[in-house]
């Protein structure tokens, strides 16, 4: 062989050697991580010996004599599948991931120490009940038996070995309640209603009228979209369901959005407009076993580990002093189950989604602030963050008697007309007791109990669906609501004149809306509006999604019991509903409009089309882009893009509005000089420009177009795979997948048309209970049991998930020890 040849085949020969060195090095990191699921261990701190079987799925059921031992090993199987998850976390809701990926993220944790999330998490741990404060302790002691016993990088998982490269110095901390309790605030921050939309509604009126803006957030169409409560009223002081009621500071602003776009959606929950959540519960008279059916699949934005861990907790008997026997999904780093049931009670969340969160203009003069012609002291604190790499950063944090001051952390905000300081008054700033609530839900065993749990429940409000083997169903609406001296929380009020002002006490959880075994037989929640104000005083919100899918649900719900008994399988249908609600008003208008060119073959996709936003549609994706460039169109040259629309219901209802208007000064392409362009302008350009998008993204054969190579969901690691290093991304992240539906189908696929048509926000999870025989109920996660990158189960279930798919939910100790594949049995 000539020396160039014996050459290169040489280093060909070193480079393979390296790359299987390398290889076989990755491969015995990653598997030292991976937790011991089989024998047994020594758990130091157990008064008695635990049992974990785990199914192929890898999901954890967790057996115990004491409720203590119980849920230390819960938090031990957190710990073993999701510390890291659990570290990134806490450091989030803490405002310190400075310390892990240097000042990168400083401007996020400027905000969280701003918030003080986890300083009223401090506070409320010594105001929960003795027996919430006992478990917390005990779920604290599983993580930190596991911590000691994984001392290195590379025995907790891959994301530690690889940080180490970046920061290698970082040790985590012990775990505490309060990282624990930290995360439920994280909760009601992603949960938290019509913030941005209070800053949007003020941000728009820089650039419009007050009419024009009030155009862009329409009322609730109550006589096309039913609410959840459709009898009752509030009679002497309770809620009764048979009761007949009776008959200008832009700057500071502006900085305010920056900070609240710094915080992290935790939970996730994509761009905000029309993304919720769905559940509905059907009574045995209407179901084919007799007992009701209760479904459930809470919309957040996607994320890798699933924010969603799945687990049963089973006391092997169930008495006063260990009453637990409960299956359903929890969070990593919290102990207890979140939703899913009892051996008698299921439940489900959506989210109510109640005003609880108010933005003040405040005029602030140095460290005072004017309040009722006087002026007051600002509350102060500094808060120093550390930074990898770098030297601390201090920042001060300034509140009035309303809250923190939120335009101060991000940017200098200068005076702005009478205000020049935004405050932020949000209920979940005052501590509260949804950790107990968590504990008294997952031992609850009639309504009653249910009912008393459920008031425990301060943030964020709920919808809670509510079924039991008895045959009951119910629905309750909780949390802390505050009253209003005056105004509707739509917009930022001033706080200097005291008007606007929260009274003391919220809305009695007596007074809030309620439901027990409704006339018809089901209930539904999907975010829709509660209760028709003309028959309920207190004011829950008015900014509302606006009821599409809500309304799609009791359509086909109404029509599976018309045609006969419901079973399992329709309630799985429903859930996997692709279909357009805003189509059947649309289509009729693009199709009126005069159009020449090949848009118009594109068009006569949607001629007979019937809605549905199947992966193979040609017509929904053809749909989608045009709906895409009617919003990009018709608004982007009014607003500011803190305001420009994402999609969502809301802008159905405006663009229905609009429709009847084809004059309207919307319509108007403000950016063309000598030209106003009218609805049938708008409308045609749309379609054009859709085609074009398209035929340049898929082809120019029309017929081939297909909604699943648009709408894709790309799963990406909540750390680690958005680093910005290609070779790290790869390691922990995995996709894309193709996926059916939309934006406010029931199948909520959320996508923002500001970008294009990824998958920012979709269903977690999915539940499906069954009260005539628990372990018949089925569930699916989005990802896997694992947050170990390459483990078996890190995202077994997503191709699941994609399909519509449901793994069984079991429950009982047969089922559970009958489709074990892994038996770990943990000692004193």
């Amino acid at each position: 062989m000539p020396w160039p040849w014996r050459w290169l085949a040489r280093v060909v020969s070193v480079l393979l050697a390296l790359a299987l060195v390398l290889a076989g090095v990755l491969v015995y990191t990653v598997r030292r991580s991976f937790p011991q699921v089989d024998g047994s261990l020594r758990l130091p701190g157990l008064s008695g010996s635990v049992e974990i079987y785990r199914d192929k799925s890898g999901i954890p059921h967790i057996y115990a004599d004491t409720a203590a031992d119980l849920f230390m090993a819960q938090g031990f199987v957190h710990a073993q599948d999701r510390f890291y998850e659990m570290d990134f976390r806490r450091h989030t809701t803490a405002g310190r991931l400075s310390e892990l990926f240097g000042p990168s993220t400083l401007e996020n944790d400027k905000a969280l120490r701003t918030m003080g999330w986890r300083r009223v998490a401090a506070q409320e741990l010594p105001g929960l009940a003795q027996e919430t404060q006992d478990l917390l302790n005990a779920y604290t002691k599983g993580v930190n038996a596991w911590l000691a016993a994984n001392p290195k990088a590379s025995d907790r998982s891959l994301e530690y070995s690889v940080l180490k490269l970046q920061n290698g110095s970082y040790q985590p901390e012990k775990w505490t309640p309060v990282d624990s309790l930290a995360w439920l605030k994280a909760m009601a921050w992603d949960l938290r209603s019509n913030l941005e939309d209070e800053i949007d509604r003020a941000l728009a009126l820089t650039k419009l009228p007050r009419e024009r803006v009030d155009q862009l957030y329409p009322g609730y169409p109550y006589d096309r979209h039913s609410p959840i409560v459709t009898q009752g009223a509030i009679q002497r002081g309770r809620f009764d369901q048979l009761a007949v009621p009776r008959q200008r500071a832009a700057t500071a602003l502006n900085q305010a959005a920056k900070t609240l776009d710094a915080v992290p959606d935790m939970l996730g929950t994509g761009d905000g407009d029309g993304i919720g959540s769905n559940s509905w519960v059907i009574s045995g008279e209407h179901t084919a076993s007799g007992k009701p059916l209760l479904a459930n699949d809470p919309h957040l934005a996607p994320q890798m580990p699933s924010v969603w861990y799945q687990v049963g907790l089973h006391c092997r008997k169930v008495t006063a002093e260990c009453p637990y026997d409960v299956t359903g999904f929890s969070f990593s780093g919290v102990p207890g189950v979140i939703i899913g049931h009892t051996g008698k009670v299921a439940w489900g969340f959506t989210n109510l989604a109640p005003d609880v969160a108010d933005l003040f203009l405040e005029q602030v003069d140095g460290e005072t602030y004017l309040y009722k012609g006087q002026q007051l002291k600002l509350e102060t604190r500094q808060e120093q963050i550390k930074v990898a790499g770098r030297a601390p950063v201090t920042i001060n944090v300034r509140s009035t008697r309303h809250g923190p001051l939120i335009n101060d952390v991000i940017g200098d905000a200068r005076p702005s007309g009478e205000a020049n300081a935004v405050a932020l008054q949000w209920t979940a700033l005052t501590p509260g007791r949804t950790a107990d609530a968590i504990f008294a839900l997952n031992k609850a065993g009639d309504w009653d109990e249910f009912k008393a749990a459920a008031a425990l429940f301060d943030v964020p409000a709920q919808n809670l669906v509510y079924a039991d083997t008895s045959g009951r169903i119910g629905y309750q609406a909780p949390g802390r609501i505050p009253v209003r001296e005056n105004g509707d929380g739509t917009w930022p009020v001033p706080g200097w004149t005291g008007e606007y002002d929260w009274k003391t006490a919220p809305i009695p959880y007596d007074e809030l809306p309620s439901v027990e075994d409704p006339a018809d037989g089901f209930i539904v929640t999907a975010n829709n509006a509660v209760i028709d104000p003309a028959r309920y005083r207190p004011l829950l919100t008015k900014d509302w999604s606006y009821g599409y899918r809500s309304q799609r649900i009791r359509d086909r719900v109404e029509k599976a019991i018309g045609d006969g008994k419901v079973d399992a399988r329709t309630m799985s249908e429903i859930q996997q509903d692709t279909y357009n609600g805003f189509a059947e008003t649309l289509v009729p208008a693009l199709m009126r409009v005069d159009l020449a060119g090949p848009s118009v073959q594109a068009r006569q996709l949607l001629d007979k089309w019937d809605g549905m936003q199947g992966l193979d549609s040609a017509a929904a994706a053809y749909f989608n882009a045009v709906w895409r460039q009617v919003l990009v169109l018709t608004f982007d040259d009014d607003l500011p893009p803190a305001a420009q629309p994402s999609g969502g219901d809301r802008w159905y209802e405006v663009i229905r509005g609009l429709l009847d208007r084809p004059d309207d000064p919307f319509w108007d392409d403000v950016t063309t000089k000598n030209r106003e362009e009218t609805r049938d302008d708008i409308l045609r350009q749309a379609m054009a420009s859709a085609y074009q998008e398209l035929s340049e993204r898929l082809g120019d054969d029309i017929a081939a177009w297909r909604w699943g190579d648009l709408h894709q969901l790309e799963l990406v690691n909540g750390s680690l795979g958005a680093s910005g290093i290609a070779p790290v991304e790869a390691l922990f992240n995995r996709g894309p997948l193709a996926v059916p539906g939309s934006k406010d189908a029931v199948n909520a696929t959320g996508w923002n048309v500001q970008r294009d048509y990824t998958v920012n926000a979709l269903p977690s999870m999915r539940m499906i209970v069954d009260l005539s025989d628990l372990d018949k109920s089925q569930w699916i996660n989005l990802m896997g049991a694992s947050g170990h990158a390459f483990h078996t189960n890190y995202w077994d279930q997503a191709q699941t998930w994609a399909r519509g798919d449901l793994l069984p939910m079991r429950s009982s100790p047969e089922s559970v020890k009958k489709a074990a594949a892994h038996t770990l049995k943990l000692n004193p």
